[in-house]
């Protein structure tokens, strides 16, 4: 042990350490947006890397003086480099907070050193619990009134994430490599990761996933609206930067068989599974939560409460963060903690200045104000929509006040959500399997709202599987769920894979039966993309029957079997519109080719899609 002190004490007094660079990615811009700072120490030494290096550090009590020397050497190193690129350099919260920082890092020396400290973004790693929140924030505001901005590292590990991301606001995140490796077949990492870019949208903080090494996860945080990287996929830290990534990393490659193509226009299966599950089906269940369960009952003061009174509330109570203003039960404003001490003490006289003025001058605009019975997901679309970068915002009954919901509330709960409807999710085409979808059908019961279902399935589906064998079959399934989602607007309705090659389409807009038909035409022409040359002249395929002969069958057609909201609304429970479905589809599939059955309530039963087989 004491080698190894000698070692590391020689380290630190010599400066004996490397930086490298590794790029942070805009996969929008195609272009190098950043540079994140990785340390080395001595080359040949058992301190080289940097997990031995701070593992020392820590059992030797140095970890403060590590981490100062570090970020030293860095800034001093890369202002060398003459780059017109963001720096983000990694320091555990509580460095922040010692002398040593504030002595050190000052305007004087960014001066000396010719770096603008603009240019400067601190990634707060959180390997241990922050306990004094105020102080973390007084030293955040400290930064970031150097020029410095804000970000929080390996989001999803550390102890309390989401608190911190409330309390500091940084202006960005970068989510854990745990929840970016193999995020494209992982649906619960690919919702998690969806609900905090969801929550990031509405607090205006940019996302940058960690750790991509594939083209896949690549594409997948693609699709789900992230568009900073990071990873060994586009480039490795470097002693020196490097100043472009290869261009071909950023494109979504598929090759020409690839099944995601089968359909002209069509996303990708994680693009349809984001449109479905982010605001829509998967938060539609009979238990599905609203406002009402986010509201916390603060309790408020007037809009006319004196400045240097609503600073003792918050000195007085530590955990109070929001501050709700309400006269005569309505709600005229809320007062953040951190942004209202921030301006209280950004003047040498704040005090004297505001002590005696009413705190509603404080107050910028009105947040975000949603009734109790709101869907959370309609409150999420609605904070998206307005692009409200609020933590929190009001929760009302009939216009009066009844308590604050904050945003992380939200993500907290739609990520619950999500994982639920993953859990039940169909492995294949990440479509909500039959659960979420009786749910959703016995809720839209329960309220009384209008609606039909269509129930689509595959014909001469078995001999295709049997001939071109499960791949293609699995391909072609793939396929139908894109069509199905491509066809079936958001928010109007729910796609459900309950098993096999059968889906099941709940619609709660008024043009069921014109997105039924789009659906059977389209489909009728891209299947015979999926026959070979020989099969698709002949028009189908030679396969054995049930009864083992040998007989020719047709290519792939749909059947839908249609269930009209008028015996929708007649039904108490999804079993009997099970009932009524799987009897439409039986009509619906004695009809030869591409072909939907409604049920007898209304005069016109059934419909026939013919598609010439040379289509293309």
């Amino acid at each position: 042990m004491a080698a190894l002190l000698d070692e590391l004490i020689d380290i630190l007094n010599g400066e004996k350490l490397t930086p490298h660079f590794q790029p942070i990615v805009s996969l929008n811009q195609q272009d190098i947006i950043g540079y994140e700072a990785l340390i080395r120490g001595a080359a040949d030494n058992a301190l080289y890397s940097p997990v031995a290096l701070f593992s020392a550090a820590k059992s030797f009590n140095l970890s403060t003086k590590l981490e100062f020397i570090c970020l030293k050497i860095i800034l001093q190193s890369y202002a060398g480099l003459n780059s017109n690129k963001k720096l983000f350099v990694n320091l555990s919260p509580w460095v922040l907070l010692e002398d040593i920082f504030k002595a050190g890092m000052t305007l004087e020396f960014f001066d000396k050193i010719c770096l603008d400290p603009q240019a400067i973004v601190i990634e707060l790693t959180e390997h241990q619990p922050v306990d004094d929140y105020p102080s973390m924030i007084q030293a955040v505001t400290h930064c970031r009134n150097m020029g410095f901005e804000i970000a929080i590292d390996d989001f999803g590990s550390g102890y309390s994430g989401l608190r911190v991301w409330s309390e500091l606001l940084p202006e960005y995140v970068k989510i854990d490599k745990h929840f970016i490796a193999g995020l494209d077949n992982d649906p619960i990492k690919l919702n998690f990761v969806q609900s905090i870019q969801t929550i990031a949208d509405a607090l205006d903080c940019h996302v940058i996933a960690e750790g991509i090494e594939t083209e896949s996860e690549a594409n997948a945080i693609l699709e789900l609206g992230i568009s900073h990287a990071q990873g060994y996929y586009f480039a490795k830290p470097t002693p020196g930067l490097l100043e472009k990534v290869d261009s071909a990393l950023f494109a979504c490659k598929h090759s020409d068989d690839d099944p995601l193509h089968l359909f002209d226009g069509i996303p990708p299966l994680n693009a349809i599974e984001k449109r479905l599950s982010v605001e829509g089906a998967d938060l539609c269940s009979a238990n599905a939560a609203t406002a009402f369960n986010l509201a916390k009952p603060i309790t408020p003061v007037s809009a006319e409460t004196a400045i240097g009174e609503v600073m003792q509330l918050f000195q007085l109570n530590r955990e109070l963060t929001i501050l709700p203003l309400v006269d005569n039960k309505v709600a005229s404003g809320v007062i953040f903690r951190d942004r209202f001490l921030s301006r209280l003490f950004s003047s040498r006289y704040g005090i004297e200045l505001y002590g005696k003025k009413p705190v509603k001058i404080f107050v910028e605009k009105m947040p975000l104000t949603v009734e109790q019975h709101l869907s959370i997901e309609l409150v999420s679309r609605q904070l998206t929509t307005t692009n409200d970068a609020d933590p929190a915002f009001v929760v009302t009954q009939n216009g009066d006040y009844i308590g604050i919901a904050t945003v992380l509330d939200l993500l907290e709960e739609i990520t619950r959500q999500k994982i639920k409807h993953a859990k039940h999710a169909n492995p294949l085409t990440l479509l909500p399997g039959s659960v979420p979808v009786n749910e959703y059908i016995n809720q839209l019961l329960a309220t009384k709202q209008p609606f039909s279902v269509g129930y689509f399935d595959l014909d001469n589906f078995k001999p295709f599987n049997d001939v071109y064998g499960y791949s293609a079959g699995d391909d072609m399934i793939k396929a139908v769920a894109h069509l199905l989602t491509q066809c079936i607007a958001r928010y109007s309705g729910m796609v459900g894979h309950i098993g096999g090659d059968d889906f099941i389409v709940v619609f709660t807009c008024t043009d069921w039966l014109r997105c039924c038909q789009e659906v059977l035409v389209s489909f009728g022409k891209a299947v015979p993309r999926h026959y070979n040359d020989q099969d698709r002249k002949s028009g189908g395929i030679y396969a054995e029957n049930r009864n083992g002969g040998r007989c020719f069958f047709p290519m792939i057609s749909l059947s839908v079997g249609i269930v009209d909201p008028a015996s929708t609304s007649l039904c108490q429970s999804h079993v009997d519109i099970a009932d009524l479905a799987s009897g439409a589809k039986k009509q619906a599939k004695k009809i030869v080719g591409n072909s939907f059955f409604i049920n007898k309530r209304i005069a016109e039963k059934s419909h026939k899609y013919y598609i010439p087989s040379s289509s293309n």
